[in-house]
């Protein structure tokens, strides 16, 4: 019998529900570098079908860290088919520094959620998890040697391209479609109040102020309440019962696998 493989840490990870809680975040973060915004809004009509965006991300995500080599090397050469294309005045879906910042992005907001609902990452696991996301990026097409190489190496990369951020109007009408999008489905205009509470909560005070979102200590109150009801019954809840979601999402995946591969 083959000994079943030891699942590591990215795949921990990705596949607790709560991560999806960090989607919207990592998408205003990504916009933020104005280059990214720019291609957004020249190339992406993301805002007009934003459940296909989401597709799009989960595919990525979920089909490079718990898919098959053969399942991962599809969704990645999709994406790189479609970044080819992406190319205008100043900036290219395939700039490495680019990859490297949209790869940042969802492994940020992937621990940040973690962290919020299941309680701080063992130091190992945190090493073991940073190490593993550089796959979002070489993926892409970005050189190996461009991923930081621990935590704290990450950290200042971090801090520095934060730093170095200029919210465009691009960005800025990107984030408004996103965050009261008038595509959405009927039946999950509901759940738009929470998702703006949820990912402007989750940004940087900063750039919460310079995408023009609305803050008050209301809406931090709630935000916070969220957090500790989240913090208090999400690791009670069975962890085959929190994996659901990807566990259906990635049967819905490779039926699309073995369909158009």
């Amino acid at each position: 019998m083959k000994a079943r493989q030891k699942e590591t840490a990215i795949q921990r990870v990705v596949s607790e529900a709560c991560v999806l809680g960090g989607a919207g975040r990592a998408i205003l973060l990504q916009v933020a570098h104005p280059k990214v915004a720019q291609g957004v809004t020249d190339h992406s009509r993301f805002t007009e079908n934003p459940l296909k965006r989401l597709r799009g991300t989960l595919d990525y995500i979920y089909g490079t860290t718990l898919g098959t080599p053969e399942e991962s090397e599809w969704v990645a050469g999709a994406v790189n088919r479609i970044h080819t294309y992406v190319t205008g005045p100043g900036y290219s879906a395939n700039d490495p520094d680019l990859q490297l910042w949209v790869a940042a992005t969802l492994y940020k907001s992937a621990i940040q959620m973690y962290e919020l609902t299941l309680g701080p990452m063992p130091t190992a696991m945190q090493e073991e998890f940073c190490r593993e996301s550089a796959l979002y990026g070489t993926l892409l097409g970005c050189p190996e040697g461009m991923w930081p190489a621990s935590v704290a190496e990450f950290e200042k990369y971090w801090d520095s391209a934060l730093a170095a951020l200029v919210i465009s109007d691009g960005a800025k009408r990107i984030c408004h479609d996103l965050l009261y999008s008038r595509a959405v489905p009927f039946y999950l205009r509901p759940l738009l109040p929470v998702n703006r509470l949820i990912t402007t909560g989750l940004l940087p005070e900063y750039l919460r102020d310079e995408f023009g979102l609305v803050w008050d200590p209301r809406r931090e109150r709630l935000f916070r309440f969220g957090v500790r009801m989240a913090r208090l019954t999400y690791p009670r809840v069975p962890r085959r019962v929190r994996r659901l979601p990807m566990t259906f999402y990635m049967q819905y995946f490779r039926r699309r696998f073995r369909a158009y591969a």
